[in-house]
């Protein structure tokens, strides 16, 4: 690395090993080569709003741009999201693109933010680095993100039955429906106080349950912060007994403790 470059550059640098190292291939836009792996990031790609930092491919099409920043910038990343979805809306040249793209980043090499512009109330969140092409292409295929999947959860009592006719105590119930609705409101975050003994795990695993089975929900991650409490969480998602079928949750769905780690953590997941 040059002790000369300026900030700007060194930011490609860093943004480029992290694309390598998630399985891109970093490319120049004189050089493309869209053979060369599963999916490459083409570095300032002519558009009719001017060269985007990167250009993502994945099977020959674009699905996603990179908006690049030097390092103090970081703080201020979503100032220039806007800039990043002039260029997702942009012709590029080329190729014939006549939808938006719909995966945008902005980095820093060091902040990376993403927007998935499918959810119904697109915004931008921080990740850790970027996604592989794999998950991009699964995503298309996908159709809708889970964000938007989170609308097609049904609601859990309709007709206004008493909650134990649906094996809940009332708590619980107004725990979950809440929790959906706020899911619905496409709400990222929430938190759920209930009393010592009102039957958090149950409430929690019905949640997941109903995620897995209506949003199409791929992975879990159960957290907590002792061992007692992960085998007391595996145990009941052993034994809880779904209300529609009355099969195991195992039998629908794999649970996996992780016991190598310092904090005990539950996985669940769709078998294979």
């Amino acid at each position: 690395m040059a002790l000369n470059q300026n900030p700007e550059q060194l930011a490609r640098d860093n943004i480029d090993a992290l694309l390598k190292a998630t399985g891109w291939s970093v490319q120049d836009k004189n050089r493309f080569d869209p053979n060369d792996g599963s999916g490459q990031a083409v570095r300032e790609y002519p558009t009719e709003s001017g060269p985007a930092d990167y250009v993502l491919f994945v099977d020959r099409m674009a699905v996603g741009i990179i908006e690049a920043k030097r390092e103090s910038r970081g703080e201020n990343l979503t100032v220039v999201e806007e800039q990043t979805d002039s260029y997702a809306n942009a012709k590029l040249k080329w190729i014939s693109n006549t939808e938006p793209l719909p995966f945008l980043y902005e980095s820093t090499g060091v902040i990376t933010r993403f927007t998935d512009r499918r959810d119904p109330k697109p915004r931008s969140r921080e990740v850790f680095t970027f996604h592989r092409p794999e998950t991009l292409k699964q995503w298309l295929e996908e159709g809708e993100s889970l964000r938007a999947r989170l609308h097609h959860i049904p609601l859990l009592n309709p007709e206004k039955r008493p909650a134990r006719e649906l094996g809940l105590r009332d708590c619980q119930e107004t725990a979950i429906s809440n929790l959906e609705a706020s899911f619905k409101a496409d709400k990222p975050r929430a938190l759920i106080e209930m009393a010592t003994g009102a039957g958090k795990t149950y409430t929690a695993i019905t949640v997941m349950y109903r995620i897995l089975k209506y949003a199409k929900g791929k992975r879990i991650l159960f957290l907590v912060d002792t061992r007692n409490l992960g085998e007391q969480a595996e145990q009941e998602m052993l034994s809880f007994t779904t209300s529609d079928d009355n099969r195991k949750f195992t039998e629908l769905y794999a649970v996996q403790r992780l016991k190598n780690l310092p904090r005990r953590l539950s996985r669940i997941s769709k078998p294979g």
